[in-house]
């Protein structure tokens, strides 16, 4: 019998003819099963970024979100201290968490800031979740600011 060309007559249907296709085909369905969902978890994850290529992903998304009260955005403008990713040993998608601050504790426009970071989540294929921690030490100055966000706000 071809184990990849069973029949309808070669289906067990008492419990002798199951034990003796059990011997000739050792391999059971959850094995078999189990072999294809490690094959296929294999191919997903040849697919997915390494941590290094999603954080560099983020930083990009990250520069299409700008202050709401300067005309920089805020990796530009230096809020942005840390992006760490990792792998969800379930879902084997990305996970990451931003630590970035403010120009004040007082920004009035906080909350707008930390939901537009978190929703890069659902704009990133293969990023499940971020988490943003808003520090306030060290203080945000003007010298986290790059060249180019220094040169649009009139500071070079």
């Amino acid at each position: 019998m071809d184990i990849n060309n069973i029949q309808e007559s070669d289906i067990p249907t008492s419990a002798e003819e199951l034990a003796a296709y059990e011997a000739k085909f050792p391999h059971s369905k959850d094995e078999r099963m189990a072999q294809k969902m490690a094959e296929e978890r294999r191919k997903f994850l040849a697919k997915q970024p390494s941590d290094k290529e999603m954080e560099e992903k983020i930083v990009g998304h990250l520069r299409e979100i700008y202050d709401p009260e300067l005309p920089v955005n805020i990796y530009d403008l230096g809020l942005v201290y840390d992006i760490h990713c990792w792998t969800n040993e379930v879902s084997m998608l990305k996970m990451c968490k931003i630590t970035m601050t403010l120009t004040s504790a007082t920004c009035s426009f906080s909350q707008v800031i930390v939901d537009l970071v978190k929703s890069i989540a659902s704009r990133q294929e293969g990023l499940e979740h971020i988490d943003v921690d808003i520090v306030f030490d060290p203080p945000w100055s003007q010298e986290k600011m790059t060249d180019d966000a220094k040169l649009t706000m009139g500071l070079l």
